[in-house]
């Protein structure tokens, strides 16, 4: 049995919900109102070129606006064009195709134009493009032959198609191709092998393209792999062998890179984008990547790694994910890395979007447009569509750059005003209408509506109002005077009403009241408050034997004027109520219980309001002997739960609870858990009351005054903890005066006019009496006046028109219907703090190093502070660098030093470089004003290790050396230091040291022998000294270096000699093996076979067999087969027999010649004291 957290209930509310005051404020369309953009097409709008185009602008406006398009920036004239039509009432654009005509001929941009009497607003540009699906050029393909274990490529060069089509690799069968660590499509779309296997010749391989719009897929003509192995089985074992590539012949290798290349590289990408960094390296074994930031961590929050850690992704990127990131990809013959710097540019964002402006005559208004970017965004000003700078002059209006300022407007200054920012990379455009009104205020909802909702829930009541001016809104209850905000209200700026926990008392009729200068509004709703819907009686876990009857109750409490209805799942899925299935109110009856009615059984009770769930399991037992000990047959589990719960011994703060355990199944129970619940604070919510050892099934508990009890027990094993008891019945204890006081309170401003006492609110066990309340006490601290008091019922209270940031004594006392709590403490709290109004002055800048300045100034007067004095703080920025060329970033910085502090060092600066400076004052609040800007220089500094430390190394005599400018020069540089040594194992050389000029980034080196390798340091140096330094080492390991070594003896007299001396004694060898062969042997056979020769049998003279090869003919009575054995044909006769008992074997090329005529030699010279080699085998061996 369980309960399950009930799904969200929605309640009834006002049909209109006003958005907050800051945002946007929505006219009634029954009054006069310039046009407003309510629907337009994206940016960039790609159509499918099968169907008709359809450019959406939608407006709204009174009186209802017109609409006329340009196109590539001239009018576009749609009466003259029979396939363009505009829909009523609307601007947007149909193109028909359906007699004819070619989409592309109508790409271009497109912009709306919606206009009325009052102004024109404008939609984005949007850019109309036709998709395009092109087909794959034709090409025959020859077989790709690559030897096993080395990378390989498989480019897709899919064709451009817009958008760019979806890639995904397959077999000419349609089957997918299987990628893991070691093959992977890359993010262009090629299939990188890290190393080439034997079995992936199993399979041909072709690149296919999913085109959005057209819904096709085209297929590449298949690569087919040839692939070059010495070990031509492919043995599925080796695939799980620990040591794979070993056992199938392929060479160790270190990784190198396949994408992208080189050791460096560098990506921008925008804002808001997703940034994906990609790295495919070969190897053998094959190379694990990981990927790391230099300078920090990866955004965990943001970055995932995709195709076997191969890719990064980092979502969403912002300014602080520019840097260097690198991978590093290794085996166990070693690693390499590869730096990608990243760059995040940004197309325009709002900071600050224009609003619709509405005011009252001769009210001063401002329309905002601030958006950044990387570059900085310029703005741009239009009015009804035309430049600001060709409107007509208007007094009351004044642009100040990102701002338009209004002085006393008047029903003249309505217009629709656009705010254009744009970089290299996008632009936004906003339109924001001045409307000049003066309207009452009136009730944007219907009258007198009802609201219902769910005891101690939170709701919100909306009133939504417009008026000019902007109208303040009030709320009250059931007609009374006093303006309902705090304790459990809350109003928004919007002047929605929040109840932050319904009671019984909160039901009532509130009024809201809009007033303005020209008059006042109201409009009513009625709460009704609800009693929630609880399932008092749960379904409880069962088993039984397939056959019996099984009942679940679901018994519930709900509010009688609610519709109740009770439904039921099955593994959460809709149960069919079958013939075998009754469902009543309380209940669920299943007859002749069978397999398939195993699982999980939830009944929902619901109202329109809320919900309640609650779950059990049942689980079915096949037939089976019922065994005579059951609980000797069955497994330990969780113990059943207690039974038959009784309360004696009744006291005032005591009683006594008594249970009867459940069966411990077979686990001794070794602790009982008594929990309570009360029905007055938090209803159906139970807590751990106290804990008693499993031998025990009788305890006193400890109670506090006036709290309606009502317990249960919970039994625990080894195992586990059983389901709850049933509930006992209820006790409710006699009440009493508070005993403590609320904790953790607090005074703090929340504005700079106010003070918010909060405090933590006393639980159902410290109330010890009906209607508890708390008595709040504050007073100036220095004044020593008389307490201010008021009584509160939920946890805060706001104090009005306070002085700005002065000390209060506060206290708050616990009070209920029994009496009062003891004396609380007095807790110092805090008035709101206000912008501080001093800056520091006399600010003294010192350098103290290339990077560095110390900081001095004197300390503002307290009484300006107007706050807690948490720092000072120094903005400052980097004007330009000393070099002329060197562009560099504007960005603002800061240093902290908290406290009340003269002093302060600012490091981390950039040498050789402009800098300015201002301090300010940091309370609470914020900031206060700027300090007289201050300029310093920073002196030169080293610079940083020079980029891009490339060493190469063409062939065995030289090494080519290359690099790039260090990123930050941090002054003039003066040349490079180039140090190095050669190393050979534990060998190390003597150290060489070359410096080079400034505008050398080359060097090429003669080595001094083919054998060793070299360890080189660069670094840059300025006037000041030598900045960091890069490391790197020659790249050839020992075996490249002996690979290469032979590829350059080859070419050498003194070897080409020695081998063809080799192949001179290779031939006389041959000549005499051939000699030796032609000869043949002769082999007395008749003491071995004693049947007589046949006519055919080939005869000499002495009564042997004259044996020649010279035809390479198998023995008589036998043929090859294709497996290179011998298999008998006519005689029936063993070859064995021949041989020495059965050890007669085959020669691989399924001769029998070997191992036959050894034995006979060695017999015959033996037997004879014969020498002579009478085999050709013969005089091999006695070579080897």
């Amino acid at each position: 049995m369980a309960r399950q957290q009930p799904s969200p209930w929605v309640h009834t509310a006002f049909l209109f919900c006003l958005l907050s005051l800051s945002g946007a404020i929505e006219i009634p369309m029954d009054l006069s109102q310039p046009p407003t953009i309510t629907k337009q097409s994206v940016k960039d709008h790609i159509v499918d070129p099968r169907d008709n185009i359809l450019i959406e602008c939608e407006a709204k406006g009174n009186p209802a606006p017109s609409f006329h398009w340009t196109r590539n920036s001239r009018f576009f004239n749609i009466a003259k064009d029979p396939r363009v039509s505009m829909r009523r009432r609307s601007g947007t654009l149909v193109i028909d195709f359906r007699s004819g005509g070619r989409p592309e001929e109508y790409e271009g941009e497109y912009q709306c134009f919606a206009r009325n009497k009052f102004g024109t607003a404008l939609s984005n540009r949007i850019r109309l493009q036709v998709s395009k699906s092109p087909l794959w050029p034709k090409e025959n393909l020859d077989p790709v032959v690559v030897q096993e274990g080395a990378p390989l490529t498989l480019q897709c060069n899919p064709p451009p198609g817009l958008p760019s089509p979806v890639i995904f690799w397959m077999s000419s069968s349609m089957e997918p191709i299987t990628q893991d660590k070691r093959v992977s499509q890359g993010h262009n779309g090629d299939l990188y092998f890290s190393n080439v296997m034997l079995q992936d010749m199993q399979t041909d391989y072709s690149c296919n393209a999913r085109f959005h719009f057209t819904h096709t897929i085209q297929q590449k003509n298949p690569f087919n792999l040839k692939v070059l192995t010495n070990h031509p089985y492919n043995d599925s074992s080796l695939r799980n062998h620990p040591d794979m590539y070993s056992a199938r012949g392929v060479a160790e290798r270190t990784p190198s890179f396949m994408y992208p290349q080189g050791t460096a590289s560098s990506q921008m990408v925008l804002r808001g984008m997703d940034l994906l960094l990609e790295c495919i390296a070969s190897g053998v074994p094959t190379p694990d990547v990981a990927w790391y930031k230099k300078g920090g961590d990866l955004p965990s929050d943001k970055a995932k790694f995709e195709n076997f850690n191969k890719a990064l992704r980092i979502t969403n990127v912002s300014e602080e994910d520019s840097g260097e990131y690198f991978c590093l990809a290794s085996n166990k013959m070693g690693s390499i890395r590869h730096t990608i710097s990243v760059r995040v540019k940004a197309a325009p964002y709002w900071l600050d979007e224009p609003k619709n402006l509405i005011l009252a005559p001769g009210e001063d208004g401002r329309l905002v447009c601030r958006a950044n970017g990387n570059p900085k965004p310029t703005v741009q000003w239009m009015v009804n569509g035309e430049p600001l700078q060709s409107a007509p002059p208007n007094p009351n209006r004044e642009v100040a750059g990102d701002t338009i300022i209004f002085r006393d407007t008047q029903i003249s200054s309505r217009a629709v005003y656009q705010c254009n920012t744009s970089n290299e990379h996008g632009y936004l455009l906003a339109n924001a209408f001045v409307s000049v009104l003066d309207v009452p205020p009136r009730m944007l909802s219907p009258r007198n509506q009802l609201i219902r909702v769910i005891l101690y829930n939170r709701t919100r009541l909306d009133c939504p109002f417009f008026g000019s001016p902007i109208p303040t809104l009030r709320w009250f209850k059931n007609g009374q005077g006093s303006n309902l905000d705090g304790g459990n209200y809350h109003v928004y700026e919007n002047g929605s009403l929040e109840i932050k926990m319904i009671r019984k008392e909160d039901q009532g009729i509130y009024t809201c009241v809009a007033t303005n200068i020209l008059g006042k509004a109201e409009n009513q709703v009625r709460l009704e408050v609800k009693d929630p819907t609880r399932i008092y009686r749960m379904p409880e876990d069962q088993v039984a034997k397939r056959g019996t009857t099984v009942q679940l109750e679901c018994r519930v409490k709900h509010d009688p004027s609610l519709k109740l209805t009770v439904s039921w799942l099955k593994d959460d899925e809709p149960l069919y109520i079958g013939n075998r299935m009754k469902k009543e109110e309380d209940s669920l009856t299943i007859f002749g219980v069978a397999e398939r009615d195993q699982g999980s059984y939830t009944c929902i009770a619901s109202t329109e309001l809320d919900q309640d769930l609650a779950k059990a399991y049942l689980t079915v037992l096949a037939d089976q002997a019922t065994p005579t000990n059951r609980l000797a047959a069955l497994p330990k589990g969780r113990p059943e739960r207690p039974r038959d719960l009784e309360l004696t011994d009744l006291a005032e703060r005591s009683v006594r609870l008594t249970w009867i355990p459940g069966d411990d199944n077979n686990s001794p129970i070794t602790d009982y858990v008594v929990q309570f619940e009360e029905d007055q604070f938090q209803p159906g919510v139970w807590h751990d009351h106290s804990k008693f050892p499993g031998s025990v099934n009788s305890a006193v508990l400890q109670l506090s005054p006036y709290v309606n009890y009502q317990f249960r027990v919970i039994a625990i094993n080894e195992v586990g903890s059983s389901h709850p008891s049933l509930p006992s019945e209820r006790y409710r204890t006699s009440g009493a005066p508070p005993e403590s006081n609320p904790s953790d309170v607090k005074g703090e401003g929340t504005r700079k006019n106010n003070m918010e006492i909060t405090w933590t609110p006393m639980n159902a066990t410290s109330a010890f009496g009906p209607n508890l309340r708390y008595i709040v006490k504050w007073r100036r601290r220095e004044t020593r006046e008389t307490w201010n008091n008021v009584t509160v019922w939920g946890s805060r209270y706001v104090v009005g028109q306070t002085p700005v940031y002065v000390p209060y004594e506060i206290r708050v006392q616990a009070e209920n219907d029994f009496g009062t709590g003891p004396e609380p403490g007095t807790v110092i709290g805090y008035s709101g703090e206000d912008y501080p109004r001093a800056a520091p002055t006399d600010v003294k800048i010192r350098v103290l190093n290339s990077t560095a300045i110390s900081l001095q100034w004197n300390r503002v007067y307290p009484d300006t502070v107007q706050g807690q004095l948490r720092e000072y703080r120094a903005y400052y920025w980097r004007e330009s660098s000393l070099l002329k060329s060197l562009w560099v970033s504007q960005k603002r910085q800061q240093a902290s030093f908290p406290g009340d502090r003269l002093r302060g060092v600012v490091s981390r600066l950039f040498p050789y470089s402009n800098y300015k400076l201002e301090m300010v004052v940091v309370n609470g609040r914020g900031d206060g004003p700027r300090s007289e800007t201050k300029a310093f220089t920073t002196p030169e500094g080293v610079p940083s290790a020079p980029r891009r430390f490339r060493v190469r190394q063409p062939n065995l005599e030289t090494i080519n050396l290359e690099w790039d400018h260090p990123e930050h020069p941090n002054g003039i540089l003066t040349g490079y230091t180039l140090k190095y040594v050669a190393f050979n194992g534990t060998k190390v050389g003597k150290q060489i040291v070359e410096n080079f000029s400034p505008n050398q980034t080359k060097f090429t080196m003669q080595r001094a022998d083919p054998v060793s390798r070299y360890r080189f340091s660069l670094s840059a140096r300025t006037q000041v000294g030598s900045g960091e330094a890069v490391t790197e080492e020659s790249p050839a390991p020992p075996n490249e270096a002996y690979t290469n070594n032979q590829a350059d003896i080859a070419t050498q007299g003194w070897f080409i000699g020695l081998m063809c001396a080799v192949a001179l004694l290779v031939l006389i060898l041959l000549i005499v093996c051939f000699i030796k062969r032609s000869r043949g042997g002769k082999y007395p056979v008749r003491e071995k076979k004693d049947v007589p020769l046949g006519p055919e049998d080939p005869k000499e003279e002495d009564g042997s067999f004259d044996y020649s090869d010279e035809d390479n003919k198998p023995l008589q009575g036998s043929q090859t087969s294709l497996d290179g054995t011998i298999k008998q044909q006519e005689s029936d006769d063993s070859l064995v027999d021949y041989g020495e008992g059965g050890e007669g074997q085959f020669n691989e090329d399924g001769s029998f010649i070997g191992q036959y005529t050894v034995k006979k030699d060695k017999e015959e010279t033996e037997g004879n004291e014969s020498s002579e080699a009478t085999s050709p085998v013969n005089a091999i061996y006695s070579l080897a």
